[in-house]
């Protein structure tokens, strides 16, 4: 076939063999006159083991800080720390298999070492490189003076001595940051138990030096312990930096349900700072009131919500208003909890003297928590002392719902819920039956005429101071209290 009629075909050629490298001749015969140099040198490093230790050590203090302050208070400790460590690793050199084992165990243990006695972790590891670089430059010094001919096999073996070396300074390393977790969680575990203590009030007064300087705060201050419950984690993150101002040292113990603030007030404008943030915390939520003191929806305050008593107006709205306490929220005037803390409580103890006392404002801080409504809010126990009596001793204040309301609670529940919503806004309005009227939709009259059904009922005179705080309890321990 003429070569113009031959089909064209592209030719592909198939895989090129790569060329095998030619193998090095004489390299096992370097390898092994390198290995001969090196263990040549590193005998002669072997004997000569205590200079190079002192070499070691003065080069530490001139170019390590933390060593400088460790050799003025533990000089032979150093020295033999260094001394042991270089014994091992040239060792490692002439014989590379259990010599090595025993090296790495040295190694973990200096690391471990150091760690608990809190050495910085990066002057450890730039003295064990300071080490390295000092038993290769021994090597060398030592091959130059007995074979100068030899130094050159030296570098066969060059990165055998490294990578030893920066072996050897990870496992440093690993050593140390384990060592550091766990005293990390034996202190904080440690400060847990005293803060837990100090709280549960079961602190020995032994204690109180190591549980002040645990904690980071005096013996001898002025504490207010703040209650924290309910909400999402972020809503009680978010209230605990809404209640201690910038710049208060304060220690925050978490518990299963609550989490207590221990806040020291170092002088009053810190305790004044608290205060604020308190009083200007913007609401979240408000539940079943609001902070107007309408009394929710429909106007209509829940049953049994009164207030301790603050002083009120005669049921027939005769005589001048009197409080007991201006300005005194009541309990739909409560301090609504932080912005975005939905559902959040918050309860604030009184001020104590003295870490010992600890226990005692953490208990009143759990007071006016327990004052504090389910909807969430903050609640200062200064604010609702009575209601916190109540709390106190519920046995007694059931008791006294039961004693003063039995009859009232004894009625038809529609009929009884309408009395008991009378009775506890007509409290809340301070004894005025026309805001009474106003906030429940019917008239001052209907007030009065329902007030006067329930002096019937429970035989208790609402003119009489002493039958009015029996009342107002009974209502707040209805409230508080679980049936």
């Amino acid at each position: 076939m003429h070569p113009a009629a031959r089909p064209r075909s592209v030719v592909r050629p198939g895989p090129v063999p790569l060329p095998r490298p030619r193998a090095r001749r004489g390299r096992s015969l370097i390898d092994a006159d390198a290995l001969r140099v090196l263990h040549r040198a590193a005998r002669v490093l072997l004997d000569d083991l205590p200079d190079l230790t002192d070499r070691l050590t003065a080069v530490l203090e001139e170019q390590e800080p933390a060593y400088r302050a460790a050799l003025l208070t533990d000089p032979d400790g150093i020295w033999q720390e260094a001394h042991r460590s270089l014994r091992h690793s040239v060792t490692s050199l002439l014989d590379p298999g259990p010599a090595r084992d025993a090296a790495r165990r040295c190694s973990w243990k200096i690391g471990a070492t150091r760690a608990e006695q809190g050495l910085p972790l990066d002057a450890l590891l730039h003295a064990f490189r300071l080490g390295g670089s000092l038993v290769w430059q021994g090597l060398v010094e030592e091959t130059s003076r007995s074979a100068p001919e030899d130094v050159r096999l030296l570098v066969h073996v060059a990165a055998d001595v490294w990578n030893f070396v920066d072996e050897h300074c990870a496992l440093v390393a690993d050593a140390y940051r384990q060592v550091e977790r766990q005293l990390t969680w034996r202190r904080e575990n440690r400060v847990r138990v005293l803060a837990g203590a100090l709280l549960d009030g079961a602190s020995r007064i032994a204690d109180l030096p190591e549980t002040a300087a645990a904690l980071g705060m005096p013996v001898d201050g002025r504490y207010v312990v703040v209650a924290v419950a309910g909400g999402r984690p972020a809503g009680c993150a978010a209230a605990r930096e809404a209640l201690v101002p910038p710049g208060a040292r304060a220690h925050w113990h978490t518990g299963v349900d609550v989490d207590h603030g221990i806040v020291l007030i170092e002088d009053d404008a810190i305790g004044t700072a608290i205060g604020t943030a308190i009083g200007t915390a913007e609401a979240a939520t408000v539940g079943t009131g609001t902070g107007d003191g309408t009394g929710g929806a429909g106007g209509a305050s829940r049953a049994g919500s009164a207030p301790a008593v603050r002083g009120v107006r005669g049921v027939r709205d005769a005589g001048p208003v009197v409080r007991g306490g201006a300005g005194r929220p009541g309990p739909r005037e409560r301090t609504p909890g932080p912005a975005g803390a939905a559902g959040v409580r918050i309860g604030v103890g009184s001020a104590v003297n003295g870490l010992a006392a600890v226990g005692d404002a953490r208990r009143f801080a759990d007071l006016a928590l327990s004052v504090c409504p389910a909807a969430g809010g903050t609640v200062r126990l200064e604010d609702e002392v009575p209601a916190a009596l109540v709390v106190s001793s519920p046995d007694l204040g059931r008791t006294l719902a039961a004693r003063v309301l039995g009859p009232l609670l004894r009625l038809d529940p529609a009929d009884r819920d309408v009395l008991l919503d009378t009775l506890a806004t007509w409290l809340d309005c301070d004894g005025s039956a026309q805001r009474a009227g106003e906030r429940l939709y019917c008239h001052r009259n209907t007030v009065l005429n329902r007030l006067r059904r329930c002096e019937q009922l429970t035989g208790r005179t609402l003119t009489r101071p002493g039958d009015l705080v029996e009342i107002s309890l009974a209502l707040t321990a209805r409230r508080l209290l679980p049936a």
